[in-house]
């Protein structure tokens, strides 16, 4: 014999609608329909929510505890997973973007990789350090077009001089 079905939805008739209408997540909507339903006395057993909103009732139980234990802010929460340790440090970072900055600056991206090693011990891959200086800090390595040594400074002037006239 199964135990009673039998919840206590806190919140009015009239907050669930206007937080339902307002929802974006559809895994929010969801969640909300089930306690509207419920408020409102649409559904009486949880077999029905489960067919209702295309759910097992083993995920329509879950949801049921997590109000029963934290509230509508408890059902609704959002677990994020923190993810990895940023191999570089607020200082590296600090002394890379000071470096990028300068008029020397690098060469190439493999240089950058280079200076970390030397500087700061970090072994970090091409890929991730291209990611961090061209796109976290939106600097574009650039540096000028060889000149041959041969070339005459006077000719370069003079030809300089000489389009500017003639556009």
């Amino acid at each position: 014999m199964s135990r009673p079905f039998k919840i206590e939805i806190i919140e009015s008739e009239e907050e669930l609608k206007k937080r339902l209408q307002t929802a974006r997540l559809a895994d929010h909507k969801e969640k909300l329909q089930m306690l509207w339903w419920l408020k409102i006395g649409h559904v009486t057993e949880q077999q029905e929510i489960g067919k209702r909103l295309g759910r097992d009732t083993s995920t329509v139980t879950r949801w049921l505890q997590k109000y029963r234990s934290g509230g509508i802010s408890s059902l609704l929460e959002i677990k994020k997973a923190p993810g990895a340790t940023p191999k570089m440090s607020e200082e590296v970072v600090v002394a890379l973007k000071q470096e990028l900055e300068t008029g020397k600056g690098f060469s190439s991206y493999g240089a950058i990789v280079e200076w970390l090693e030397k500087e700061h011990g970090l072994s970090m891959e091409y890929g991730t350090v291209y990611g961090w200086v061209r796109y976290r800090f939106g600097a574009k390595l650039k540096t000028p077009r060889p000149k041959s040594h041969k070339q005459d400074e006077e000719v370069v002037q003079g030809f300089k001089k000489n389009l500017v006239r003639c556009c």
